[in-house]
């Protein structure tokens, strides 16, 4: 297996979901209307481009170029479950991607194979996502008083079973890809 490339894709595709991520944030950004949400998303926004620049920097380290990834995860999370239009939606869809994003970040750094620089990244990673989780969490709560917990059950559940639904079409298109890269040998490194 060609390990080196095979990380470059996977990584690639990590990026892919921070700079998407981040793009949305950016383009909701202004929408919230109290000093507290500005500033949590503004961090949050920095927190998604530096977690985009350290899977940069890892791929760069592997002596790779990040790999434009065509179909990521946030396209077919945005064919599952569209834009979100409003604060309610915003915040009920980043709770779910930071869930996934978390999960994914948990179980890679499980891995026996994960080298070191790998696992300082991740980590750092996964202290960003439970502050993400933490902030957007107490947000939510505060958000379903003023809206009602039905609404914001509602918007969870549904945007966690699009969520569920984008991430397994996403995850087969990025294992068969991993595959492909997985069985190319390559001569001396």
């Amino acid at each position: 297996m060609n390990k080196k490339a095979y990380d470059i894709l996977l990584f690639s595709y990590y990026r892919d979901a921070e700079l998407r991520g981040a793009d949305l944030i950016l383009r909701l950004i202004n929408r919230p209307d109290t000093a507290e949400l500005q500033t949590n998303l503004a961090r949050h926004l920095a927190d998604e481009t530096n977690h985009a620049w350290l899977w940069t920097e890892r791929i760069q380290a592997l002596g790779g170029t990040p790999t434009r990834i065509e179909d990521g995860y946030h396209r077919h999370l945005r064919r599952k479950a569209g834009v979100p239009t409003t604060l309610l939606e915003l915040l009920t869809l980043t709770y779910v991607v930071e869930e996934r994003s978390g999960k994914r970040y948990e179980e890679h750094a499980a891995r026996p194979d994960v080298d070191a620089a790998t696992l300082k990244a991740l980590h750092e990673m996964r202290v960003d996502e439970d502050w993400h989780l933490s902030w957007v969490g107490e947000a939510l709560k505060e958000l379903g008083k003023k809206e009602g917990s039905e609404k914001l059950a509602a918007a969870l559940a549904r945007y966690r079973a699009a969520e569920t639904e984008a991430f397994a079409e996403m995850r087969a298109n990025e294992q068969k890809a991993l595959q492909e890269i997985a069985a190319v040998e390559v001569g001396p490194q």
